[in-house]
């Protein structure tokens, strides 16, 4: 069994320690967070231990460090659990400074440590797929790529002047996504964005409502629609256009029930609500990616370099919003 040190007693880490408590392969060994309670709440419902995460890193017992602490942690926790010899698995994004993000990086490469970034949706059962059909050429050369991602609803204003903004903390998923489906790297940048749904979005000088348009070498584009707001669910489409005709990855509705009466015609579910619902199995077969590359030696899935890129095409998105230039961009 791979004894696994969770960082970390919120929310995601909840998430985390469920499919670490069900994958045969790992235990939960110990949880760590500043505050205690949280940590020993969390750490009884599956009989691990509580320390501190200096001692949860230093010790000889655990195999890998899960880290899902606040996102100005990840870096340095990262960095020490490196140092350490462990195995990570690290919550995006592994910091919002570039240059932090790039020390990080450098500094696990040199150590060689197995090393992944949680981008959870290209675990996605439905995108997935759809990747497995775009690399099989089922409609030939990909030529457009559109992704639709919209939250239910505003998060909260304290959450959202810490987040970074919406480009690093919302997009930069969207981001590592097209990276995925269009199989080549971006190399131009531009946006259009305005505030619409949030005044305190707006008085923090960031935006809520935004479309990125990404172009490559060979002349691929991919177009993001992003909003903090859709009302109606967790927004999540894509539509890859090609040279032979189209795939679609729709929404994933409540439930499959189709009401049809003469009066209203045909009354199709909302989409699920909220991302832990939406991607409840993309976190699960996330975890057994990583475990399965661990145990089998192989590459991660994910690696440090796709979290350093998906912040970089984050950022030229922030300078392209503030200059209105497209951005070209080197990855």
């Amino acid at each position: 069994m791979l004894k696994v040190a969770l960082l970390g007693a919120g929310r995601i880490a909840h998430v985390h320690a469920r499919h670490i408590h069900d994958h045969p392969d790992t235990v939960l060994y110990s949880v760590s967070d500043i505050y205690v309670d949280a940590a020993k709440t969390l750490a009884d419902k599956y009989s691990a231990r509580v320390l501190t995460a200096d001692e949860a890193i230093a010790d000889a017992e655990v195999d890998i460090v899960l880290v899902a602490t606040s996102t100005d942690t990840h870096a340095n926790f990262s960095v020490q659990a490196a140092r350490a010899g462990k195995a990570i698995f690290c919550e995006k994004p592994i910091d919002l400074n570039i240059e932090r993000v790039k020390s990080c990086v450098a500094e696990i490469k040199k150590l060689g440590v197995p090393f992944m970034i949680g981008f959870n949706r290209r675990f996605d059962p439905n995108h997935a797929h759809l990747n497995r059909a775009l690399r099989a050429g089922e409609i030939g050369e990909l030529e457009h790529l559109q992704i639709c991602s919209r939250d239910p609803s505003p998060l909260p204003d304290d959450y959202l002047l810490v987040s970074g903004g919406m480009f690093r903390d919302m997009t930069i998923h969207d981001f590592d996504m097209a990276r995925f489906q269009l199989g080549e790297e971006p190399v131009s940048v531009s946006v259009t964005a305005a505030a619409l749904v949030s005044p305190t979005v707006k008085e923090a000088g960031d935006v809520d409502t935004a479309v990125i348009t990404l172009q490559t070498a060979s002349g691929k584009i991919a177009v993001i629609n992003n909003s903090r707001r859709s009302g109606y669910g967790y927004d999540q489409r894509i539509e890859a256009h090609g040279q032979k005709g189209c795939l679609y990855v729709h929404n994933v509705p409540t439930t499959t029930l189709v009401k049809v009466t003469e009066e209203f015609g045909a009354q199709a579910q909302k989409p699920l609500h909220f991302f832990l619902e939406r991607y409840q199995e993309a976190f699960s077969d996330q975890w057994k990616a990583f475990v399965s590359a661990l145990k089998e030696n192989r590459p991660m899935p994910t690696n440090a370099d796709d979290g350093l890129k998906a912040l970089l095409l984050a950022e030229a998105a922030v300078e392209s919003f503030k200059s209105q230039k497209v951005i070209s961009i080197n990855l």
